[in-house]
């Protein structure tokens, strides 16, 4: 495999590998060096369309971004996404090919690691270079066996290793040094250096254990990254619950349902600094609210299931006896109907469920995954609004009520999803609906909330790119990294 490669591992999930592929992606892409991002396999109930209907991670979405390229189902060929806790959808260069349990997909990971081989071999064309993130650790010595996401990958395509860990959990150098010595020999030749992540504090106070474990393990450490306070790049899985302003007044609540999927579909109003958002846990009631969301969801009926065993139901009834405004996303929109129903057993055992019922909809769920990216417009409160996002769902429905988005442009549109006749209910498919500032300040107006600061998230993504970038080029010795690729200096 020609150009320049190089992995990122971390000692745990969430220690930093999927930032730190985009912060270094964009540290080439702004000296000119063509990068590509690479992850072969992936767990995660956030996903991304790409321009021909595939469905990825979106870290890798969020790291093209950082490469100023388009999605690429080859940026991420495996993807995972969880409908039980013992088994996932499996999804091959983006089209699910069906869902597997853990001892399943074990046996059937030695056929997939051709097939990501090739993806990696052709996101390399015409790439200067191509850096790719692992997936949690590769010191699960248990799944060692048939591994396509660490270490596995990276003797199969000869790639260089960093090996990154988060300072900010404790236990820094028991992480880094438990990781390498796990590793097998051949494993360890190919790890190239270290990276603290998340560091508060005088890096002074770390120069004698960065010391002792270079002398231990052979390893240069690269560098120590600070902690950025604010920091904005979606989560790849767990749901982010940071606020940047607490100056807030009109209150909005989701129901953390148990597959929920997608949602970084509310970044944009968990960062609006005049919302206060947040995720209502298993246990509790839902709070007092200006407007409730219902999420994507990985498993409909089954997260319809557990709203109800939880008395949500009978708490979005009354939040809208009180004049509440409901909205529903994707999955959350196929809840508000009259009935759905999955006769192939698309998402679990066949059969079919009552829906909430405020919105004259009924759903069918296909073996056919719809997967598109979107632009079109919201057609709200007399105005019409811009709006661009993806859609991916299984379900089909049929409408009776009055639409208020049109996808797509031209004679390629269509409508999209339900408004109740009394205004105060509304459904749609696309994921993305809030992440348009004249959109998004439309639904929050409809929903009564008057003051015009929506986030515009593109932006957003390249500021904290930027600053991302700007931190990498400052703390990590990118030079011993990136010093072979032609017109680094």
């Amino acid at each position: 495999m020609s150009g320049y490669k190089l992995m990122v591992q971390g000692t745990t999930s969430d220690a930093g590998k999927s930032v730190m592929v985009a912060g270094l992606c964009r540290v080439l892409a702004r000296k000119g060096i063509s990068v590509a991002p690479f992850k072969p396999q992936n767990m995660a109930l956030n996903s991304a369309v790409t321009p021909d209907g595939g469905e990825i991670g979106r870290a890798q979405a969020v790291q093209a971004q950082a490469c100023n390229l388009p999605l690429s189902v080859h940026m991420n060929p495996v993807l995972l996404k969880p409908n039980t806790d013992t088994g996932a959808q499996v999804i091959i260069r983006g089209k699910a090919i069906e869902d597997m349990d853990a001892v399943s997909y074990h046996t059937f990971k030695p056929q997939l690691l051709e097939m990501v081989l090739e993806s990696f071999e052709f996101l390399g064309k015409g790439m200067q270079a191509r850096l790719v993130e692992g997936a949690g650790s590769p010191a699960e010595v248990n799944l060692r066996e048939h591994d396509i996401a660490n270490m596995g990958f990276a003797l199969a395509a000869q790639t260089p290793v960093v090996i990154v860990a988060d300072i900010d959990r404790g236990g820094v150098f028991a992480h880094l040094y438990g990781t390498f010595d796990l590793l097998s020999d051949e494993e360890k030749k190919l790890v190239k250096g270290f990276i603290i992540n998340r560091f508060r504090g005088d890096v002074t106070l770390l120069e004698s254990g960065l010391s002792w474990l270079t002398a231990k393990t052979g390893v240069p450490v690269l560098g120590v990254v600070p902690y950025l306070h604010g920091l904005y790049l979606e989560a790849e899985d767990a749901i982010n619950q940071q606020q940047l302003d607490d100056d807030t007044h009109f209150k909005i609540v989701v129901p953390g349902l148990p597959r929920i999927s997608n949602h970084t579909d509310f970044d944009a109003l968990r960062l609006h600094p005049g919302v206060d958002l947040c995720f209502v846990k298993p246990g509790d009631d839902l709070p007092a609210a200006d407007l409730i969301i219902l999420p994507g969801s990985k498993s409909v009926r089954g997260d319809l299931k557990a709203l109800k065993d939880r008395g949500w139901d009978k708490q979005i009834a009354r939040h809208l006896r009180f004049g509440g405004k409901l909205i529903g996303i994707c999955g959350g929109y196929q809840m508000l109907g009259k009935s759905i129903d999955d006769p192939h057993g698309v998402e679990g055992e066949p059969g079919q469920s009552a829906g909430l019922g405020y919105l004259d909809v009924t759903t069918r769920l296909t073996t056919q995954k719809t997967l598109k990216q979107i632009s079109g417009e919201l057609h709200l409160n007399g105005k019409t609004h811009p709006v661009k996002g993806y859609e991916i769902h299984a379900g089909v429905c049929e409408v009776k009520e009055t639409q208020p988005v049109t996808l797509g442009q031209g004679a390629e549109s269509h409508l999209d999803g339900a408004l109740c006749r009394d205004n105060q209910i509304l459904g749609s498919y696309l994921h993305g609906i809030f992440d348009e500032p004249s959109a998004c300040n439309a639904l929050l107006n409809w929903a009564g909330y008057e003051q015009q600061k929506a986030q515009d998230m593109s932006a957003l993504r390249e500021e904290n790119l930027n600053r991302l970038a700007d931190s990498l080029e400052q703390s990590l010795d990118l030079d011993s990294l990136f010093g072979d690729i032609e017109g680094w200096r």
